[in-house]
């Protein structure tokens, strides 16, 4: 709600008292009577009522329900001081009411009501004035509270434009139209009520409610005592004659003085306007830091401006103070402006930086302060710690941390190791003795998982009792398992206990579902979008997991909507959709084959908001939240039409979706803007919109519907109500597929023994992977097969503790890698481990082995130096120290040992000290580990104590080999303790295989080395070495150091070696990777073996397993080897020489890298293009966004314009200059200079003499090119390809083709018309020649042409060309030949193949058991149609034998084989004899050859004469049948067979008895055969005619039926071997329909028959169609007619 405007405050156009209706009357009657008393002020009086009025007017209207509080609130509250300023009529009041604090007009007092009354009854002339003006304002106000409760009913209320639009002046009318200095803003908002009212909000409506309570009580005047004057204008007249001088003279100074503030408020309204005043908080007086001892009170004030009035809210450490938590301790207040917190009896937990925030529509202000509370020691009197004191010294401040100098923090009844389900509540609890116990001073209690702070929620609660603390898990999920740690913190001390939690999974509600997932976590949150991710359970149910289901609720319902329709296999998803303003909580469920896990954990809730809101709302929170949103936008500028998105990008892309990313653009004006997402594939502009039916408010989408594997690229457009602006740049192709693959799995497993139930696991982490989210580990007990999973939280890191294992057993373990891709597969098995304690209470190591080769270094007459071997077992981890015990030996008799130091000694030598002189001693050692101290070596040989006198020096010590390799290693050693009488001046190695005998001690070097070093080389790989070393002085040389370990010369599996690297910024370093590493492991650099100490020349960081050495500044100081060794392994080790060289090459690489040139990916190069356009260019391998180019020819600078034409690309890094044509002035030198801030580079091309001609050519024709390719043209010229039926076609592929382009064949200048007019659908123009052959060969050419223009083709087949194209035909019709067959015949054995075709140039050949065939009348070969056969007539056994075909097509012979012989010669043999024989009666079986036909229809009385001609060898028999009947000649019907072959039948006067079927049957020896003729007589009267059997016109003529005798029938059913060629010829006999009555048919020419009969071998006869009975009729009559 909105606070009363200062303006209204101190300028009120109207007073309260005027709204009593009772005195209206008397002011309007007294307002008659003095209108010509001052005309000039009834002027102004009237212009300045019509201002109040309209002003009024615009204020009920635009601020009815915040003024109306806001006045009412004025008229109640502290205002009193300025009241009289509120009405202009004030200064007509008697100079008592005008003194008295100007509270007389809003006072309900008698006294003040009367004195206002007497004011009225003396009054001033100015009130008549301004009653009637006051009478507007005060009903519009009236109007304004009558309304109010509807006001505050209604949600939303807009600015009046009319208050904008006519702003009226006090000024003239002359002057309205003058430009001032202001300006309207233009301004429109919707605020929107929200549910619930504020305290001061609630304070403001009953302190309105008061007033209007008030001022109907003043109307009503119950109480109130009131005078009435009659109002007469003789009474008044009277009066004003009666009038003093003194109030005559008052009057007028009051009209002075009303004129006067008349003109200075005209003044202030002509730039008065209530917009304006609109402006955000602002602090005047800030809030001011305070320092306060204990049990003091603090106030903290500060004064704040702003309009609408701004709300003020604190804050303590950014958490907003509620003021009635705990009762009485925070005051707040606000009065005028003034805004304080108090804080009583100040405490520790006050210590805090404390916030003021003031707000109002138009923003937000904060100013901050922070409070520091003081402790008094203990020796101040307590009396003087009064609240609100101030008056100590401050010298008498103590810590704030109490009395103790420390406390001692111990933790007893500790909490062990949890193990817990999903769903069920767990609690951890400890006492906790603090040391001193001081009441006053409380703990804090910090409960951490995994290092992270946990605070109290609906899942978690903490409880401190004052000594136990407890923290309770109110429904266990998976992500409350990890490592907890309680940490009690007293002051500067803390101390921390932790153990670890499990939380396993529930059971699934179907057997073998998957776990439930876990950690669901909202990211990039936006106005309808946000990403979803989880992590993979690690319980699968048995069966792979298949994917996931997400699903979405809205706070505040209970209703889950799943998000995606198929289960996704990545751990994120992007949910689209939502709604702007509304928040939601997710959660995840697995599914596999067997069913959908229990849902996981629900997700924090977040809201659907741009990302500035939501910060602008966490900044905010004093504001609350209410689930609508209050927007507050200037007016939207109109048909502003939004710009592109920028900076498109895809930010994840895999194979269900792709998430894209962009920013707004900056032209969009005021309005909001919706965006909608377009794709297309990669290398294609068909461009199609994601999103159709629903704009995109986020600048985030997930694309989906993508095709796996394809490429993809994406832009995105803005719209608004103006219009769907242009889209951005389009993003660079994006594979639909999983950017972040499944890691591999992890390696080197192994397990270490921890406690009686625990295993310490370790592993490697897998190569290349990416974004890993942890491990799952499982164990197995050995020869279970059953695997259970150690954790259900993924655990970062390569190093977790398995615990709730059984002692005793024997486990193995393995591991798997996870991120959002998925699960890796498990690692390889471990090492079985049995569960037991290691040695050491739960230590992972054992104590080392003793110490051995005790001998001493250095002897005087009261101490001896000891130096020993480091013990062969060191424990598993680290010496720590040694302990060297002594003992005397008397005459051979030990006494008791003793300890020679109570603190252990690092190094391998040790001085004993007051040791008697010349006693004899014995010594051990022991070695100590963190497992603890060894046993001690056996005691060492007897050594006396006595001063040496010898001049050469004693042994080095401490000879170790390092860096061993598989043909060298390093030696080092140490000085001798006792250097003799000189300085030592070098030292000498000798060296032996272990097994070697002593005699064969060899000296690695002759000259004397200054240093205590030496790399070995020349070892023979796999041999086992000893050394020892010998120091030499000027004296001699001393006694040789103890031998060495035996060291093998092997290059050990993964060993590694130091690298050198310079970097981008020449930043030289070494570096050195260890994957041996254990807990305890370290890196130690040396340079020359020395210790580095100073590093002011290098500095070393270490991470994990690697570490970099990087030199500050290399230079001469820096020569030397460097070496790094990593402590507890086994020697791992490296070195790296730097000398000057090395130094050189080094410093010159660092320069290059400093001062860089900018590497080209290739150099200046000159293309060709298409259109014939000449460009020049290169590529830089990177260029940033500065680089810039110079182009030069022969050494003058060119630039861009008409002729040249330059780009430069920043992001691919090329540099290209294209010219359209190439002239000969053009020939010359071209380079390219780049700059890329200090980086340079240049590349030069050299165009003269034939080269450049050669270019220049090139590009003329690739122009005329072009050219040609605008019209229709060939893409691949007219070439001849072979199908695969063996036919060649001719082909060529075209381009820019449209409907009308015509296509024409030629050959040898001959058109070769086409049936089929070709379509051009797949650009491919052929031409089928079938069987191809010579005379095929020519020149084809195809034309092209429509009204671009025309483009030809030739291709020539003639001589070399037609050879190759007919070998290539030969060749596909030899690989078509089928396998040889055999076939037998009447004559002999055929063997055949059969081809697509036959051409004469593929060439035959035959070959019978390897020789060739020599064809003769009886073996001959031939081609028939698509065979290809070999005839062996009258086949002998000679004939038997492998049969070759061999098909010659030019090039190479192709070979089919048969083998005729043995079963497959018999069985064709025997074939042939069948066929011979069957071929021999075929040939001279009796048979009819032709003639009869097999219907004759003649009418009654005719003639008939039927003849047909036989044959047979031997002659046939030759009888007939009537009706199945033996038929014999007479003397109506004449049988006759002339010749043996000519049978003739003869009826000279048909009747209707000679209707029958008559059947001629011929017979020899070979064969019987019948001929069947049916007659049909029909009865008629007249004259009978001669109808011959043969007429064509009379005669309807049938296929014969030939019958074949028993024996041929048995012959055709036998199952031939191979088919012969006899065929068979079957007449089938053709019935006539019995409704149709058949035309008469006559024989007319019996000759013409048997000359048919004759040519016919076959017997085939013709056959006529039957006529209409009509028309036999009149042929019939003709025919008689013609006989004489």
């Amino acid at each position: 709600m909105m606070s009363l405007p200062f303006y209204q405050r101190h300028h009120d156009h109207y007073d309260h008292a005027y709204r009593h209706k009772a005195l209206q009357s008397t002011v309007s009657q007294y307002q008659k009577e003095t209108k010509s008393k001052s005309a000039v002020y009834a002027q102004g009086s009237t212009a300045y009522a019509r201002s109040s009025a309209a002003y009024r007017h615009a204020s009920a209207a635009g601020f009815s329900l915040d003024s109306s509080a806001a006045y009412s609130h004025g008229s109640s509250s502290a205002y009193d001081l300025e009241s009289a300023a509120y009405s202009y009529g004030s200064a007509a009041y008697d100079q008592s009411a005008a003194q008295s604090k100007r509270s007389a007009a809003y006072s309900l007092e008698s006294e003040s009501l009367s004195n206002s009354s007497a004011a009225y009854s003396h009054g001033s002339e100015s009130i008549n004035k301004l009653a009637a003006a006051y009478r507007l304002g005060s009903e519009a106000y009236s109007l304004g509270l009558k309304d109010s409760n509807l006001m505050i009913e209604d949600q939303s209320y807009k600015m009046s434009p009319k208050a904008k639009r006519a702003k009226q002046s006090l000024v003239s009318e002359d002057k309205e139209n003058e430009v001032t200095d202001y300006s309207v803003p233009v301004f429109t908002g919707r605020a929107v009520n929200i549910s619930g009212i504020t305290d001061t909000e609630e304070e403001r409506i009953k302190e309105s409610a008061a007033y209007v309570a008030k001022r109907n009580l003043f109307a009503t005047g119950e109480g109130i005592s009131v005078s009435k004057v009659a109002a007469s204008s003789t009474s008044e007249e009277e009066y004003h004659e009666k009038k003093s001088r003194k109030v005559a003279i008052r009057e007028s100074a009051e009209r002075v003085a009303l004129k006067k503030t008349i003109e200075e408020t005209q003044a202030f309204h002509k730039k008065l306007n209530q917009d304006k005043l609109l402006h955000a908080p602002e602090f005047i007086i800030e809030l001011r830091s305070h320092t306060v001892w204990e049990k003091q009170n603090v106030k903290f004030r500060c004064s704040v401006a702003g309009w609408p009035a701004p709300r003020v809210t604190w804050y303590k450490n950014n958490v907003p103070i509620n003021d009635q938590t705990p009762p009485g301790k925070y005051i707040i207040e606000s009065r005028y402006g003034l805004h304080s917190l108090e804080i009583n009896e100040c405490d520790f937990d006050d210590i805090a930086q404390y916030r003021a925030s003031a707000m109002n529509v138009k923003g937000e202000v904060s100013a901050y302060a922070s409070l520091v509370v003081k402790r008094y020691k203990p020796d101040i009197d307590a009396s003087l710690l009064h609240a609100g004191s101030v008056s100590m010294p401050l010298g008498l401040g103590v810590s704030p941390h109490g009395y103790a100098s420390r406390f001692e923090i111990s933790f007893v009844d500790t909490f062990d190791v949890a193990f817990g389900r999903e769903g069920e509540t767990m609690s951890l609890g400890c006492r906790v003795v603090i040391s001193p116990d001081i009441k006053r001073f409380k703990p804090d209690i910090e409960w951490y998982r995994n290092g992270v702070l946990i605070t109290p929620s609906k899942w978690v609660q903490m409880h401190w009792s004052g000594e136990q603390a407890s923290l309770t898990l109110t429904h266990a999920n998976k992500e409350d398992e990890g490592l907890y740690t309680l940490r009690v913190v007293m002051g500067e001390y803390f101390e921390e206990f932790s153990n670890y939690v499990f939380v396993r999974d529930a059971d699934a509600e179907m057997p073998g579902a998957p776990g439930a997932p876990l950690d669901v976590q909202c990211l990039d949150a936006n106005k309808d979008y946000v990403i979803v991710s989880w992590k993979q359970p690690a319980v699968d149910g048995g069966n792979s997991i298949l994917g996931y289901f997400i699903d979405r609720c809205e706070v505040g319902t209970s209703h889950w909507t799943q998000c995606n329709e198929t289960p996704v296999k990545f751990a994120r998803f992007p949910v689209t959709g939502l709604v702007e303003g509304r928040s939601y909580i997710f959660r995840v469920r697995a599914v596999n084959s067997a069913g959908v896990s229990l849902p996981s954990r629900v997700s924090e809730p977040v809201a659907a908001l741009d990302p500035a809101d939501r910060a602008r709302l966490r900044s905010h929170p004093s504001a609350p939240w209410t689930g609508q949103i209050i927007v507050t936008e200037e007016e939207p500028a109109e048909g502003v039409v939004p710009g592109p998105p920028t900076d498109l990008q895809v930010i994840e892309a895999t194979k269900n979706y792709v998430v894209l990313s962009w920013k707004p653009p900056g032209q969009r004006g005021h309005e909001g803007i919706m965006y909608f997402v377009e794709k297309c594939i990669a290398g294609t502009e068909d461009w199609q919109r994601m999103n159709t039916e629903i704009p995109v408010k986020s600048p985030r989408f997930a694309v989906f519907d993508l095709a796996e594997g394809k490429s993809y690229c994406f832009r995105v457009r803005c719209c608004n109500s103006a219009g769907i602006g242009e889209p951005s740049e389009a993003t660079e192709a994006t594979v639909v597929d999983d950017k972040l693959d499944i890691p591999k799995p992890p390696d080197h497993v192994m397990p270490t023994r921890n406690t009686d139930t625990s295993v310490v696991l370790t592993w490697k982490e897998p190569s290349d992977a990416k974004e890993l989210v942890g491990y799952y580990i499982e164990s197995s007990v050995v020869g279970s097969g059953l695997w259970e999973p150690c954790n259900n939280n993924p655990v970062k890191g390569t190093r977790f503790i398995c615990h709730g294992l059984k002692n005793g057993e024997n486990y193995i373990f393995r591991v798997r890698a996870v991120n959002a891709a998925g699960l890796s597969e498990f690692s390889q098995d471990s090492e079985p481990i049995e569960v037991k304690a290691a040695i050491g209470g739960g230590l992972l190591h054992a104590a080392p082995s003793p110490p051995y080769d005790i001998t001493v270094l250095e002897s005087v007459h009261d101490s001896m130096v000891l130096g020993w071997k480091q013990p062969e077992v060191t424990g598993g981890t680290e010496i720590t120290g040694y302990y060297v015990n002594y003992r005397e030996v008397i005459d051979g008799v030990p006494g008791r040992w003793m300890e020679a130091n109570i603190k252990a000694v690092s190094e391998r030598a040790y001085r004993i000290e007051n040791l008697k002189e010349n006693m004899v001693y014995q010594f051990q050692v022991a070695a100590a580990n963190l497992a603890g101290v060894g046993t001690p070596s056996p005691a060492s040989q007897p050594f006396k104590c006595e001063e040496w006198t010898i001049a050469v020096p004693g042994p080095p010590h401490d000879v170790t080999c390092t860096e061993v390799r598989k043909d060298s290693l390093v030696l080092l050693w140490k000085e001798p303790v006792y250097t003799g009488r000189s300085p030592i001046i070098g030292y000498y190695v000798d060296m032996k295989e272990t097994q070697a005998k002593e005699e064969l001690w060899k000296s690695v070097n002759e000259k004397l080395l200054q240093k205590k070093f030496l790399k070995i080389g020349g070892l023979k790989e796999g041999v086992s070495y000893v050394f020892r070393v010998r120091a030499a002085n000027q004296a001699g040389v001393g006694k040789p150091s103890d031998v060495s370990r035996p060291a093998i010369a092997e290059t050990r599996t993964g060993t590694k070696e130091v690298v050198v690297n310079v970097d981008d910024d020449g930043v030289i370093s070494l570096n050195f990777e260890c994957d041996q590493m254990s807990a305890n492991s370290t890196f130690v650099w040396s340079k020359n073996y020395e210790p580095i100490e100073d590093d002011s020349r290098l500095s070393i960081d270490t991470k994990g397993g690697k570490s970099k050495a990087t030199f500050k500044d290399l230079a001469e100081d820096d020569l030397g080897i460097y070496s790094c060794a990593v402590t507890d392994t086994d020697g791992v080790s490296s070195s790296y020489t730097i000398n000057e060289e090395e130094m050189k090459r080094l410093l010159a690489l660092s320069h290059e890298h400093k001062f860089p040139t900018i590497p080209l990916a290739s150099e200046l190069a000159v293309e060709i293009l298409e259109k014939g356009e000449v460009r020049f260019w290169l590529q830089a391998e990177k260029l940033s966004g500065n680089a810039k180019a110079d182009f030069v020819f022969n050494d003058k600078e060119i630039f861009n314009g008409e002729k040249y034409k330059m780009k430069v690309d920043q992001k691919t890094g090329l540099v290209e200059m294209i010219m359209d044509t190439l002239e000969d002035k053009d020939e010359g030198t071209y380079t390219f200079q780049l700059q890329d801030g200090k980086a340079t580079n240049q590349s030069s091309l050299v165009l003269i003499g034939d080269v450049f001609k050669k270019l220049r050519d090139e590009a003329n024709f690739q122009q005329k090119e072009w050219h040609r390719k605008q019209g229709p043209h060939f893409v691949d010229k007219l070439g001849w390809e072979v199908t695969d039926d063996c036919n060649v076609m001719l082909k060529c592929k075209v381009a820019n083709i449209k409907k009308e382009t015509q296509i024409v064949w030629y050959k040898d200048s001959r058109e070769i018309m086409v049936d089929e007019e070709h379509d051009f659908k797949d650009g491919v123009c052929t031409l089928l020649i079938s069987e191809f052959s010579r005379k095929d060969t020519g020149t084809y050419e195809v034309i092209l042409k429509d009204d671009r223009g025309k483009d030809s083709s030739e291709l020539k087949l003639t001589d070399t060309a037609f050879s190759d194209l007919m070998n290539e035909v030969c060749r596909r019709i030899a690989l078509s030949a089928t396998d040889l067959k055999i076939q037998s015949t009447a004559e002999g054995i055929r063997l055949y193949s059969y081809v697509t075709y036959y051409v004469e140039d593929l060439r035959v050949g035959w070959v019978h058991n390897d020789t060739q065939i020599k064809f003769t009348d009886r073996v001959k070969t031939g081609v028939t149609g698509e065979q290809i056969w070999l005839q062996i007539n009258e086949p002998t056994p000679q004939d038997k034998g492998k049969y070759t075909m061999d098909l010659f097509d030019g090039n190479t012979g192709h070979k089919k084989t048969v083998d005729l012989s043995g079963q497959a010669f018999d069985e064709a043999f025997a074939e042939f004899q069948r066929l011979k024989q069957a071929a021999i009666a075929e040939k001279n079986r009796a048979r009819v050859l032709g003639g009869l036909p097999d219907v004759v229809t003649i009418q009654e009385g005719k003639a008939l004469n039927l003849s047909c001609t036989v044959w047979g060898d031997p002659t046939p028999e030759v009888s007939w049948l009537k009706n199945e009947k033996s038929f014999v000649s007479d003397a109506n019907c004449i049988l006759k067979f002339e010749a043996g072959k000519n049978v003739s039948f003869s009826i000279s006067n048909v009747s209707t008895h000679d209707s029958g079927k008559y059947s001629l049957v011929v017979k020899n020896k070979y064969g019987t055969e019948t001929s069947d003729v049916t007659v049909l007589v029909m009865p008629v009267s007249g004259q009978t005619d001669t109808v011959q059997g043969h007429d064509e016109k009379n005669m309807t003529v049938s296929k014969k039926k030939r019958n074949m005798t028993a024996s041929k029938q048995k012959e055709g059913e036998k199952k031939d071997f191979i088919k012969p060629q006899v065929e068979e010829i079957i007449a089938t006999e053709e019935t006539p329909d019995p409704n149709e009555i058949p035309p008469v048919e006559t024989e007319k020419d019996t000759q013409s028959n048997q000359q048919a009969a004759k040519t016919d071998g076959k017997a085939a006869v013709a056959e006529k169609a039957p006529q209409p009975a009509g028309s036999l009729d009149k042929q019939g009559k003709k025919t008689s007619e013609k006989k004489p």
